[in-house]
């Protein structure tokens, strides 16, 4: 599959879309609090092998999101970099209670554009 998108901003509205499940969501959102704690035992701990944990909490809560409920292919095998960009900017948007305008926002702009 050839990619489509060229900038995050236009691949932003596809991954909200890709995430309309919001349990898939939460599991990001847990995953991505998960790595802010992994990142912070580190530092306060002075162990950096603690970081090996980023991906598996990450990818993991991620992951069972798709798998088991979104039901779907996470959008990070096609786009890792925009993937890793969007969860981080729709945990702000969950985080400022913007996520379920985001969401629908999206569907209809994906929906024009398919």
């Amino acid at each position: 599959m050839e990619k489509k998108y060229k900038t995050f901003w236009d691949f932003y509205p596809y991954y909200l879309t890709e995430h309309s499940d919001p349990v898939c969501r939460a599991t990001h959102y847990i995953g991505t609090t998960g790595l802010f704690a992994v990142v912070a035992a580190s530092i306060y701990f002075g162990n950096a092998k603690i970081l090996f944990l980023l991906p598996v909490i990450g990818y993991g809560f991620a992951w069972l999101g798709h798998f088991v409920f979104e039901k779907n292919k996470p959008a990070t095998f096609q786009y890792p970099l925009y993937s890793l960009g969007s969860d981080f900017v729709m945990y702000f948007h969950f985080l400022t209670g913007q996520i379920t305008q985001r969401v629908e926002d999206a569907k209809k702009k994906v929906a024009m554009h398919s």
